[in-house]
């Protein structure tokens, strides 16, 4: 089977093709992803071949969005929600906590809702106000829905086709600002072939820090890896890749033979994942810590103004500078 290099946005207009084609209930719901092709473009295309019944340009109106998938989940269809913007999602959080997360639960399991809700998240692209958020605290704190992120275009390709197949409603977070990074994907995979939708991965291997990253962190902590390898340190980065349910197992295999552990994410840090992996952490590899699990995050301020959000992300120096500190202990 042939690999081809495709971006991250191309991938998952691929996988989202693919599910379209085997599966005459999946439809693709948001503003503007018909004729436009979507913001970031990446339901380009599929209006043209699929038609307007099926790839469906919707009102400005993300409560409505989700309302509308509700009632054609409940009907048997399998809907692809856009949320055009992450800061975009807040309108439709009341739907997505108090409907879509527990009808399967108050129906007693008799009522699924097979619902995909995309949300391109995280800065790093000069936006307004508005475009720029890391809700995903949020939503995996919320029972009843599963949440997800994608790093990388193999990734982005299964892991849509994974979530859309899906009998559970699932928050597939992109990270859009690595929308054009390459990669191989080998397409054609059978999907229980595929790397599992809710799984870890190890996307570096070493022996002396693990760094745990999710969506646009996962190339930062990479970059850094790199970087840490020159002055001797190897650092073993994981792929968090399924934020509810975490995958941990790989992560404590991991911290036990490290000994020390440093938590990426763009959201600030207050109540943030970071917080949940390092209690997890510290309950399950307490007598293997040479150091407190650390926490590289974004400050706890609103996303601020395009021009200085290079200083609000997370970078590559202070992933550096937190493995340092760990050494310091």
């Amino acid at each position: 089977m042939m690999a081809e290099k495709l971006t991250i946005g191309k991938a998952l207009t691929t996988g989202m093709r693919r599910a379209l084609e085997n599966d005459p209930k999946v439809v693709i719901m948001g503003e503007d992803v018909g004729k436009l092709g979507g913001v970031f473009r990446i339901t380009d295309g599929l209006q043209k071949d699929f038609g307007e019944d099926r790839v469906i340009d919707t009102p400005l109106a993300e409560s409505g969005i989700i309302g509308t998938a509700v009632g054609l989940a409940i009907r048997g269809y399998r809907p692809v929600c856009e949320i055009q913007f992450d800061g975009f999602v807040y309108p439709a959080y009341d739907q997505i906590v108090s409907q879509v997360a527990k009808m399967h639960f108050r129906s007693q399991g008799k009522v699924r809702l097979p619902i995909v809700i995309r949300i391109p998240f995280g800065g790093g692209i000069g936006a307004v106000e508005h475009h720029s958020e890391s809700p995903e605290a949020y939503f995996a704190h919320t029972a009843g829905l599963k949440v997800v992120a994608c790093s990388s275009p193999e990734d982005a390709h299964y892991m849509i086709q994974q979530a859309i197949a899906s009998d559970d409603p699932i928050v597939f977070l992109e990270p859009k600002r690595r929308y054009w990074e390459k990669g191989d994907v080998e397409l054609g995979l059978d999907l229980d072939s595929a790397y599992p939708l809710h799984a870890s991965k190890t996307v570096r291997a070493g022996t002396d820090v693990t760094v745990l990253a999710y969506g646009p962190m996962v190339r930062t902590s990479l970059d850094a890896a790199a970087a840490a390898e020159e002055d001797g340190r190897s650092l073993e980065v994981i792929d968090l890749r399924t934020l509810s349910p975490l995958d941990l197992a790989p992560v404590y295999e991991s911290v036990k033979r490290t000994g020390r552990c440093v938590v990426v994410h763009e959201a600030p840090s207050n109540v943030g994942l970071g917080a949940e992996l390092a209690a997890r952490i510290t309950e399950e590899c307490f007598y293997s810590l040479e150091a407190p699990v650390l926490r590289v995050t974004a400050p706890n301020t609103p996303y601020p103004a395009a021009r200085v959000e290079e200083e609000y992300l997370p970078d590559l120096d202070r992933v550096l500078d937190a493995v340092d500190r760990t050494f310091g202990w």
